[in-house]
C-alpha cells in the first residue's frame, strides 16, 4: 500500500559503492546527517541469529509534543504485512484448511475470473485482479471504514487486467482477499489470527493489526515533507487488512523474518514454495540482491510510513527499517546498513544544492524519451524549481546539485543533462538510462 507514486519510477535493487571505510559509528553519523537535513525519521535494526548488532531511532512521533522516537516506537509497515499474511496462508495449507491450487469462486463469486484464480495466484500476484490502489477513486474513501462486502464489491467492479497465471503484476487487492479467506476459514478476525499464529508463538510484543493511531501505545503519526513536516491522513485499517495494516518495529520484524527462515512459523517445504521466484515475484516475498548476495524480504509504504525488511540466509542476518517520515531513499539507507554489516564501504550523502535563475532552469525544460524504458519524462518549471513527471506517475521536484545535475533524493534519482547533445541520463538503483529530447 502506498501513496508515493513518484518513488516507484523504477524497480530499485540494492547495489554497493566503493568509497570510505564504514563502521557503526559511521551509521550514527549518517542518521544524524539525515535527521538534521529533514530527510528521515524512523527506526532501524541489524540482527544476526537473533542478536541485535545495531539499532537506531531518530525523529519524533507527533508534531505536537515532539516526543522523540525510541526503539520501542511502533510504525505501520505497509506491504511488509503481506509477508505475515502469506505465512498464515501457508500455515492454513499445512493445517489442511485450504489448498494452494483451489480456486476462489466459493469465497468471492463476484470477482472476475474467480473460477480460474487460485490461492497460489493471489499469493504471487498472478491473479490478474485489478489493484484498487491504482484507481483515483481509492483516495476518496481510504480514510473511511469499509466492510468486507464493500471491499469485495470495489474489487469486483473492475474487469481483470490479464488472464490468471499468464503473467505477474503487483496488486494489493490479492492480499485483501487473502485476509478475508483467513477470516472465513478460521472464523476469527485477521488480528486474532495474527496473534494466535505468529505474534504470540514468537513473543512479538510490538506487532499487531493496526487501529486508529494511538500515541499512548508507543505508536506514531506519519509525515510528508514539503517546506516542513506535515502530518499525513490515516488509512483506515479495515481497507488494507493483511495487505498493509500491520503495525510493528524493526526488532520484531527481524525476529519474524529470522523465525520464518528457521522453520519456526511454517515448514521448510512451505518456505521453499513461498520463496520460489517467478517473473520477479515470490509468494508474499521478493528477492533482494546486495552485492553478490541473495536475500529475501519486502518493502512497504502507507500514508507517510515506509519500511523495508531483508534477510540473507548465508549470513543469518536481517535488516529492518521503519519510517514515519521520509524525504530520502530508503534503498540507500538499507545499502548503508548492509554495507556496515558486511564491511563494504559506502558513500555518505551530500545535501548541498546550488541556486539557478529561472532563465538558467529554462534550458532543461522539455520532454525526454527512452527506448530502454519505453517511457517519457516531462521536465517543467514552477518559479525557481524544476519538476519532472514520468509517464503515468506523479511529478517530483528536482534539486540542482551541480552544473547540469539534478536529484530527487526521496527516490534515489539523479538526472544529468547533456544540453549540447539534447539528452538526459537518468541514474537510479545503480543503473543508468539515456533519454533523448523529443
Amino acid at each position: 500500500m502506498t501513496r508515493r507514486i513518484s518513488v516507484a519510477l523504477l524497480f530499485l535493487l540494492f547495489t554497493v559503492t566503493t568509497f570510505a571505510q564504514n563502521n557503526y559509528a559511521k551509521l550514527d553519523s549518517l542518521f544524524t546527517l539525515l535527521e538534521s537535513n529533514n530527510k528521515f525519521m524512523g527506526s532501524v535494526a541489524i540482527s544476526e541469529g537473533g542478536k541485535i548488532l545495531y539499532s537506531k531511532s531518530v525523529g519524533v512521533t507527533d508534531m505536537y509534543s515532539k516526543r522523540r522516537a525510541t526503539n520501542a516506537t511502533k510504525y505501520r509497515i505497509g506491504s511488509i504485512s503481506k509477508m505475515f499474511t502469506s505465512a498464515m496462508i501457508f500455515k492454513a495449507v499445512e493445517e489442511k484448511k485450504i489448498a494452494l491450487d483451489q480456486t476462489i469462486e466459493a469465497y468471492f463469486p463476484s470477482v472476475p475470473n474467480a473460477k480460474k484464480i487460485t490461492i497460489s495466484n493471489l499469493l504471487n500476484h498472478r491473479s490478474g485482479i485489478y489493484n484498487i490502489t491504482n484507481s483515483g477513486d481509492y483516495w476518496t474513501y481510504y480514510t473511511k471504514p469499509k466492510t468486507e462486502a464493500e471491499m469485495v464489491a470495489i474489487i469486483a467492479k473492475t474487469k481483470s487486467d490479464f488472464e490468471p497465471d499468464s503473467k505477474a503484476d503487483y496488486s494489493n487487492s490479492n492480499y485483501i482477499l487473502l485476509s478475508y479467506i483467513l477470516e472465513k476459514i478460521y472464523k476469527k478476525s485477521y488480528g486474532e489470527i495474527l496473534t494466535e499464529k505468529i505474534t504470540n508463538p514468537l513473543g512479538l510484543k510490538n506487532t499487531y493489526l493496526g487501529n486508529r493511531i494511538n500515541l499512548g501505545k508507543n505508536e506514531c503519526y506519519s509525515f510528508t515533507y514539503t517546506e516542513n513536516w506535515d502530518t499525513e491522513k490515516e488509512t483506515d485499517p479495515s481497507i488494507p487488512l493483511g495487505a498493509g495494516a500491520v503495525v510493528s518495529n524493526p526488532t520484531d520484524l527481524n525476529i519474524f523474518i529470522e523465525s520464518l527462515f528457521a522453520g519456526k512459523i511454517i515448514s521448510k517445504k512451505s518456505l521453499h514454495q513461498m520463496t520460489t521466484i517467478k517473473d520477479n515475484y515470490g509468494m508474499g516475498i521478493f528477492q533482494l540482491p546486495f552485492d553478490k548476495r541473495k536475500g529475501f524480504g519486502h518493502t512497504g509504504g502507507i500514508d507517510g510510513f515506509s519500511s523495508s525488511l531483508g534477510y540473507f540466509p548465508d549470513s543469518n542476518v536481517s535488516v529492518a527499517l521503519t519510517s514515519n517520515g521520509n524525504n530520502f531513499d530508503n534503498n540507500q539507507i538499507m545499502i548503508a546498513l548492509l554495507s556496515t554489516y558486511y564491511a563494504v564501504p559506502f558513500e555518505m550523502p551530500s545535501f548541498k544544492t546550488i541556486a539557478l535563475t529561472e532563465e538558467e532552469l529554462d534550458k532543461y525544460l522539455g520532454n525526454f524519451a527512452s527506448e530502454e524504458l519505453a517511457m517519457t519524462i516531462k521536465v517543467t518549471r514552477k518559479a525557481d524549481k524544476l519538476f519532472a513527471q514520468a509517464t503515468g506517475q506523479g511529478e517530483f521536484p528536482l534539486d540542482a546539485t551541480k552544473a547540469d545535475t539534478f536529484e530527487f533524493l526521496a527516490a534515489g534519482i539523479k538526472m544529468k543533462f547533456d544540453l549540447a547533445n539534447q539528452q538526459m541520463t537518468l541514474l537510479q538503483g545503480g543503473k543508468s538510462y539515456i533519454f533523448r529530447k523529443i
